[in-house]
């Protein structure tokens, strides 16, 4: 099944590298581009992607143009999947963005997508109900207040490990593939950080999302 891609960046010669590595991508089909938030919500509305690729700041304001999208769709098109993109790892942005649930939202650093094969396969987590963040994303939250008290001083360096691949929004068995674990291992982890954060009387889901954004604000 082909995954419908909606870009949106300003620049004009960034957003033609962006569209060719789309369109190279054979089970991605690039439905439209725009320069401009006013263009990118009237594409929203008659092209209807699976996912949006948009960069956080543009027209008209440079401000918080892609933050605000993906507002928006969580509420009226919670379907559509977004993928910010943006020149800084701003723990501000990466927080607003997760703060009602992980699934298929995305933050990419640009730098990241210069590797087309790091772009596709973002776009295509999302579009499946993943979450993905950039890993330079991820050490300049954990840098932040590094020396303040935090809720995860009571985790175990392992269970800390764990996390920080769930906050990439990883699977159990692929945070068992990236820490060289079984996955019986990384379910006993997980349990474990879910009780010592309060968090095990939650759904499944809400869980892993209510770690992430522990994890998000106090790292």
């Amino acid at each position: 099944m082909t995954t419908r891609v909606v870009l949106a960046e300003d620049n004009a010669l960034l957003r033609a590298g962006l569209a060719r590595l789309v369109e190279t991508a054979g089970d991605l089909s690039l439905v439209g581009t725009a320069a401009d938030l006013p263009a990118l919500l009237a594409l929203v509305e008659t092209a209807k992607p699976d996912v949006v690729v948009t960069d956080i700041r543009m027209p008209p304001s440079h401000t918080d143009e892609g933050i605000s999208v993906a507002a928006r769709l969580r509420t009226e098109r919670p379907e559509i999947g977004v993928l910010l993109l943006s020149q800084y790892a701003e723990a501000a942005y990466a927080l607003a963005l997760l703060a009602e649930g992980t699934a298929r939202r995305g933050y990419l650093l640009k730098e990241r997508v210069a590797d087309g094969d790091e772009l596709t396969e973002a776009i295509r987590r999302v579009a499946d109900g993943g979450s993905v963040i950039d890993p330079t994303v991820i050490e300049s939250l954990v840098a932040a207040n590094r020396a303040a008290p935090s809720e995860l001083d009571r985790l175990t360096n392992r269970e800390l490990q764990v996390l920080g691949e769930m906050a990439q929004g990883k699977s159990n068995a692929a945070i068992a593939a990236a820490l060289v674990l079984s996955e019986r291992a990384i379910e006993k982890h997980t349990n474990s950080i879910f009780s010592k954060l309060g968090l095990s009387e939650e759904r499944d889901l809400n869980r892993r999302v209510s770690a992430v954004l522990v994890y998000l604000q106090n790292r």
